[in-house]
C-alpha cells in the first residue's frame, strides 16, 4: 500500500470519526442542557432520538406512498417535524413525571430508565422488531471525491452541516434569547432565580422539552448513517452520558470537545485494532483522564 492511499484512507477514517461526532454531539447537547440545569439523569433521551428517527421513516413512507413527487423534498420538513414530536414527547414527560422527582436524582433515574424500556415496547409493537430505513432523496446519495482515491459520503457533509447549525442555534439562544437567560440564572443560582420572578419550572419544562427535541434531530440525522429499530437510540446513551461527563456538565464547550476527542479516538482506533478494543481504549483513556479531574474537562461554577 502506497503512502497516499494510506493517507487517503485515514482521512475516510477520520471522517467516519466525524460523522459519529456530529450524532454524539446532537444527542450531548440535549443531555447538557437537561442534566446541566436540572440535575435530572434522562435514560429516556436514547428513546426521544428514535422518535426522530421514525418520524423521517414514516415521512418517507408517506411521500412515496401519497406524493411521490415530493420525495425529493421531504427531508428538510421531516426533521422540523421530528424536534416538534420529540419536543411535544419531552413537555408531556416532563409534566406527567419529571417535575414530581426534582431533586431526587436516583428515582429519576429509576423512572426514566422504566420510561425507556416501556417507549421501546411501543416502538416494537407500532413498527415490528426488525430495523427499518427511509428512502433518502438522491441529492443525500453518493459521494464527493476531492481528490483521487479519496470518497466523502454526501450525507456525512449533511449530517456535519446539520450539527454545526444546530449546536450555533443553541449557543445563539442561550446567549441571545430570553429563555437562554432565564436558563443561565437558574442555573447559577434557582433560589435567587425564582426571587427575581423567573418562573423556574416552566423553564425547566421548556429546557427538558428542548433537549428531548434536539435528541430527535438526531435521530433524523441518525437515519442517513443507520437504520432504525426499537433499541437504536440505547446504543447511544452511555456514549452520550460520557459525552456529557467528561466535557463537563453544564458546559456546551466542554461537549464539543467531549464528543469531537471520543469519536476521533474510537474511529481512528478502529484502523489499527478490532472495533471493540477501539471502545475499550477509548472507555479507558476517558476513566484515567476523569480521575486526575472529576469534573470534567471544562467545569462550570453553580451556586447551590
Amino acid at each position: 500500500m502506497s503512502l497516499s492511499e494510506m493517507w487517503n484512507i485515514g482521512l475516510m477514517q477520520g471522517f467516519a470519526g466525524l460523522s459519529l461526532f456530529s450524532v454524539l454531539l446532537l444527542m450531548g447537547l440535549g443531555l447538557a442542557i437537561i442534566f446541566g440545569q436540572m440535575g435530572v439523569i434522562n435514560m429516556a433521551h436514547g428513546e426521544f432520538m428514535t422518535i426522530g428517527a421514525y418520524t423521517i421513516y414514516l415521512a418517507s413512507h408517506l411521500a412515496e406512498t401519497h406524493a411521490p413527487g415530493l420525495v425529493q423534498a421531504y427531508f428538510p420538513f421531516a426533521i422540523v417535524l421530528a424536534f416538534g414530536l420529540a419536543f411535544a414527547a419531552g413537555w408531556a414527560v416532563e409534566w406527567a413525571v419529571i417535575r414530581h422527582l426534582y431533586r431526587r436524582p436516583l428515582d429519576t433515574l429509576l423512572a426514566t430508565w422504566g420510561l425507556s424500556l416501556a417507549m421501546q415496547q411501543v416502538f416494537r409493537s407500532t413498527f415490528g422488531a426488525k430495523e427499518v430505513s427511509p428512502t433518502l432523496p438522491d441529492w443525500l446519495m453518493g459521494s464527493w471525491a476531492p481528490a483521487e482515491g479519496l470518497d466523502i459520503p454526501i450525507n456525512g457533509l449533511f449530517v456535519m452541516a446539520l450539527t454545526v447549525a444546530v449546536t450555533c442555534g443553541v449557543l445563539i439562544a442561550l446567549y441571545k434569547s430570553r429563555w437562554g437567560l432565564r436558563v443561565r440564572a437558574t442555573v447559577a443560582n434557582r433560589p435567587m432565580a425564582n426571587a427575581t420572578g423567573i418562573n423556574t419550572r416552566r423553564t425547566d419544562r421548556l429546557t427538558f422539552a428542548i433537549g428531548c427535541g434536539i435528541a430527535g434531530v438526531a435521530g433524523a440525522a441518525f437515519t442517513t448513517i443507520g437504520s432504525t429499530g426499537p433499541t437504536s437510540g440505547s446504543l447511544y446513551i452511555v456514549d452520550a452520558f460520557l459525552v456529557v461527563t467528561f466535557g463537563g456538565a453544564a458546559s456546551l464547550f466542554g461537549t464539543v470537545v467531549s464528543a469531537f476527542g471520543i469519536a476521533q479516538t474510537q474511529s481512528i482506533s478502529e484502523f489499527f485494532m478490532t472495533g471493540s478494543m477501539a471502545k475499550v481504549l477509548t472507555l479507558s483513556a476517558i476513566v484515567v483522564i476523569l480521575m486526575f479531574r472529576p469534573q470534567g474537562l471544562f467545569a462550570v461554577k453553580v451556586r447551590k
